[in-house]
Order: C-alpha cells, then sequence, then structure tokens
C-alpha cells in the first residue's frame, strides 16, 4: 500500500515498522464549529500558550502529547495516573506464558522531559465544559483551552448477569494492567487443567483479533506442556472478526483443532461463578477455569461529560466531539468506524495534535483536493510464539459517503510476519516513549 506519510514517525534505519500515514484532515478546512473556536483562538495569539489537556497517556494521549510538543503552541498536561505505560498489543505472548511483562512496560520520564509537557499522577473525576476544567481525584482543577480525551474503554459488566459480583475471578486483561491476573489464571490451567472457557463478544470491541491471538497462544502451549485440558471458545460471532481476518485465522485454528473445541455463533447469557457454570445460547456450559472478554464501551468520563452514549461521537476527520468544539476524542473511546487498535489510536493522536497547533496558529487549510484518509491500522495476530497474522486497514472519507475501510491480510501465518510484529511494536514504543 502507499500512503502519505508521517514524517520521522519511527526510526528510519528500521525496515519492518511502516510510517504512519499523514492524514489529509491537516488541510481539510474547519469542522463543526471551529471556525468560532478560531475565532476565539484568535485573542490567545501573542500571549501566555493556550492550555491543553491530554486525558490518558496510552496510545492515542502519546500520540497527541508527541505532536504538540513538537510544535510548541501551547503547554500541555499529560494526565495519567500510572507510574508506567504498559502496551495491550503484544500482551497475549505473556498472557500466554512465552513472553516477557518487562518488554510490555515503559517510563514516561522522555515524555515529561517533552518541552512544554507536564505530567500530572491522577485520575479524572469529571469535565466541567461550562467552565473548561478537567476535574480531578486529588482536587485538582486543571483549566483548558482545549482537550483531547484518550480514556481507553470499560467492559460492559450489566451484559452478563453475574459477572461483577465475580470480576476478581474472571479478569478480562483488555486494559492496561489487567494481564498479570489473567496470566496467573492460564498457568492455573497449565498446572490443574480441565476446561478452559474463553470467549469473543460482538463488534466493536478493542482489537478485534485479540481473543482469537490469545486461544491460539495458549493452546500452543497446551501441546507443548502436555496440559491435560482443552479450550472450549465460545465465539458471538459467525466466524472470527473482522470478516477479512475470518478465513487466515480459521486456518491458523486448524493446527489447534484436537485442544481448541470452536463453537460459532454462542453469546453468553449468564456466568455463575460459584458453581462454575455459563448460561449460553447454546446452554449450560461447565468450567474450570474461564477468561472471557465482555462488550465494551468508552469510559464513563465520556457520558459524564455528555459526549456520546456507548462510544463519543465525533466529528470525520478532525475527531473533534460534535457536542463540544474544544473537544477532542481519540483511541477506543471515538465512535468512528475505524478499528480499536493501538496503532489507530497513536496516529489519531498525532493528527489531533497537528490539527490542535493548526488551529491555534489560526490556520485553516485548504479544502481537501479528494479522498480523505485517516490513520492506517496495522495489527498482527499471533497465531504461535513465532508466527503471526499482519492486518493492515485503509480509511477513507469521501463527499457525502459513509467511511470506507480497505483490508490487507495474509492469507496465512508466516515467521516473517510474527518478526515483524515485534519490530513493529519496538519502533512504536520508541516513537511513544523515546
Amino acid at each position: 500500500m502507499s500512503h502519505p506519510r508521517f514524517p520521522q514517525a519511527v526510526p528510519p534505519e528500521d525496515p519492518n515498522v511502516p510510517a504512519w500515514p499523514r492524514r489529509r484532515v491537516l488541510q481539510t478546512g474547519l469542522t463543526l464549529g471551529s471556525a468560532a473556536w478560531l475565532a476565539g483562538c484568535a485573542s490567545l495569539i501573542g500571549q501566555a500558550k493556550p492550555q491543553v489537556v491530554v486525558v490518558g497517556g496510552g496510545w492515542g494521549g502519546l500520540g497527541a502529547v508527541r505532536a504538540l510538543a513538537a510544535e510548541q503552541v501551547a503547554a500541555v498536561t499529560l494526565v495519567e495516573p500510572n507510574d508506567r505505560f504498559m502496551s495491550c498489543p503484544m500482551s497475549g505472548h505473556y498472557v500466554a506464558g512465552v513472553g516477557s511483562l518487562d518488554e510490555l512496560l515503559h517510563g514516561y520520564q522522555r515524555v515529561e522531559a517533552l518541552p512544554g509537557v507536564q505530567r500530572v499522577r491522577a485520575r479524572v473525576q469529571a469535565i466541567e465544559r461550562d467552565r473548561r476544567e478537567v476535574v480531578l481525584d486529588n482536587g485538582q482543577r486543571l483549566r483548558y483551552d482545549h482537550l483531547v480525551l484518550s480514556p481507553g474503554v470499560e467492559y460492559m459488566e450489566e451484559s452478563l448477569p453475574g459477572f461483577a459480583a465475580a470480576r476478581e475471578a474472571l479478569p478480562v486483561g483488555f486494559r492496561a494492567f489487567e494481564h498479570q491476573a489473567v496470566r496467573a489464571q492460564v498457568e492455573r490451567f497449565y498446572a490443574q487443567g480441565g476446561t478452559l472457557v474463553m470467549s469473543a463478544p460482538k463488534p466493536p470491541y478493542r482489537c478485534p483479533p485479540a481473543p482469537y491471538e490469545r486461544a491460539m497462544l495458549i493452546a500452543e502451549q497446551i501441546k507443548k506442556r502436555g496440559v491435560r485440558g482443552k479450550i472450549v471458545f465460545l465465539d458471538a460471532n459467525a466466524a472470527p472478526t473482522p470478516a477479512p481476518t475470518a478465513q487466515p485465522i480459521l486456518g491458523a485454528l486448524k493446527a489447534y483443532a484436537d485442544v481448541i473445541d470452536y463453537r460459532p455463533n454462542v453469546e453468553l447469557q449468564a456466568v455463575d461463578a460459584g458453581r462454575r457454570t455459563l448460561q449460553t445460547s447454546a446452554g449450560e456450559l461447565r468450567y474450570d477455569h474461564a477468561n472471557l472478554v465482555l462488550p465494551m464501551r468508552a469510559q464513563a468520563l465520556v457520558r459524564q461529560a455528555g459526549l456520546g452514549q456507548r462510544w463519543a461521537e465525533v466529528e470525520l476527520p478532525s475527531f473533534q466531539a460534535k457536542a463540544d468544539a474544544r473537544i477532542f476524542v481519540i483511541g477506543d473511546a471515538q465512535g468512528s468506524p475505524q478499528p480499536k487498535s493501538g496503532q489507530v489510536a497513536f496516529g489519531q493522536g498525532r493528527a489531533v495534535g497537528e490539527e490542535i497547533a493548526r488551529r491555534l496558529r489560526g490556520q485553516s487549510g485548504p479544502a481537501p483536493a479528494g479522498d480523505i484518509e485517516l490513520p492506517v491500522g496495522i495489527c498482527w495476530a499471533a497465531t504461535s510464539h513465532d508466527e503471526a497474522i499482519n492486518v493492515n486497514v485503509v480509511t477513507t472519507l469521501s463527499p457525502g459517503e459513509a467511511p470506507k475501510l480497505r483490508f490487507t491480510v495474509d492469507p496465512q501465518p508466516s515467521a516473517r510476519s510474527g518478526a515483524a510484529a515485534w519490530s513493529w511494536a519496538r519502533g512504536v514504543w520508541r516513537a511513544m516513549l523515546g
């Protein structure tokens, strides 16, 4: 695929790490409400630097911080409570017992050292849009001229009766710092054997290939370690999702047919952790261990701020909140058709940071000459400790039409893609965290 590219998105000497496309959104002119916002910004030029608050130090938030720091047109405050960044992409290897946790953990020191950037270690309790303030759990209030939200997801626990009472025993592991609990559960399964029930919900949810990847990595260890157990995989979908990945993933699952019982079109209805039973659309199922992936939605902060219900409602291609011209929502919390993946979030963050800088300079940019390309999606579905399926997604906007997604997917797993996945991850981690 050929795309316009962000300059220096990753170290240029690494040929295995693709660069990010430069969205033509940066030349698209004004979106809904932004003309009025720009008029207000004119009074900021020449005075103290405007205040931009970025909520969330994950892939999207770090993309925005990096871009804003490079532009040096605003004072940037990153609100992130965790001492370190933990990557969810590539975590399947760790969960399955074939990867190191240290590889996924990175400090924020180099981000905090960027010019014009400070980090506040706190959690956001509320957004008061009328006052343009972010309220933190330490009592502090941060005033903003512009706000970037990348808060990630939460699980829709009410969708599975019985889960809330048993969440400690049933870790999901699709958010940072939950993976240790899932790893411990998987190690118990290896030691004890029995039936491990895993699941995939209907999309949209974070990293669609990940449940299948996790199952295959664990299945490989079942065979290698001689575990007296099996995986029952309950897929709420008719086939692995997204659809263009279905055939390669189904083909890879065949290698584990003796240890993975793959059951499509089966939805979870309730869980009884005391009895270790699941009620499903196909009847009751007993389990010894379970890793259930629940439906997801944006963090509650999005609803508290009146920016949307399940997902934040945003304008494309700018990712400006429909409800507020001063707020952008990026990453997995926003409700566009783009895949909910780390690569996409980082690209959205970079593009939004550049868009904010352009607006702060009072620049509207020329109207687009044709289709607009949103940040590219690149991900890798591991099928074993050393093989993977590469998935690339390009999203384009045509005037008056819904976004179009174009997938390029490896027809089968390969060691080349397995190695490229780690090269990509390390390159992106460097680009985000230094």
